[in-house]
């Protein structure tokens, strides 16, 4: 038969169903809306524009810190800071002085160890001194050993970093000197 048997028929029967489809949709076009719209995707900012600048508006500045969370628990900075008010007095009592020993960068060190303490690599055993941050703020501080070079960042105690009225995520640079 010249290759027009039964099987030829069922294949083209096949062809000319998914044609007739594509044509009845496509005649469709227009009558029914984007499932997508109105979800509320919200556009891109251009380019050039600053952020805080998109809608017209400034983002809001508080003259506070947020309340910043730590701890599985969810706990506030100032629920894990059980220093009293006598002993915040008299860490933040000027220093009678000292050597220095040089700068370091220092982030917040376990919040849950109380006390006034830094662990830093510019000293070989424990003792006392102070911390001094750029803006003048200074606190009188443990200066505890940590392996490393002097050039290594340093730990720093929530209750330091309070009394120093340093942010919890910030890296401050500190001038460490020994009493």
């Amino acid at each position: 038969m010249n290759g027009f048997g039964a099987a030829n028929l069922f294949g083209m029967k096949h062809h000319i169903l998914s044609a007739a489809l594509v044509v009845t949709l496509s005649a469709c076009g227009g009558q029914f809306s984007n499932p997508f719209e109105g979800l509320g995707a919200q556009s891109e900012p251009p380019i050039d524009e600053p952020l805080n600048d998109v809608d017209g508006t400034d983002l809001p500045t508080s003259a506070e810190p947020s309340v910043v969370e730590v701890g599985a628990g969810g706990q506030s900075a100032a629920s894990l800071d059980k220093t009293t008010e006598a002993e915040k007095e008299a860490a933040t009592a000027a220093p009678a002085g000292g050597s220095v020993l040089g700068k370091t960068v220092a982030s917040l060190g376990d919040p849950t160890e109380q006390g006034f303490w830094l662990r830093t690599p510019l000293v070989s055993a424990e003792t006392q001194g102070s911390v001094e941050t750029a803006g003048g703020a200074v606190v009188q501080v443990k200066l505890i050993p940590i392996d490393g070079p002097a050039t290594a960042g340093s730990r720093i105690s929530l209750a330091a970093m309070r009394a120093l009225d340093l942010g919890l995520t910030d890296l401050a640079t500190l001038t460490v000197s020994k009493s």
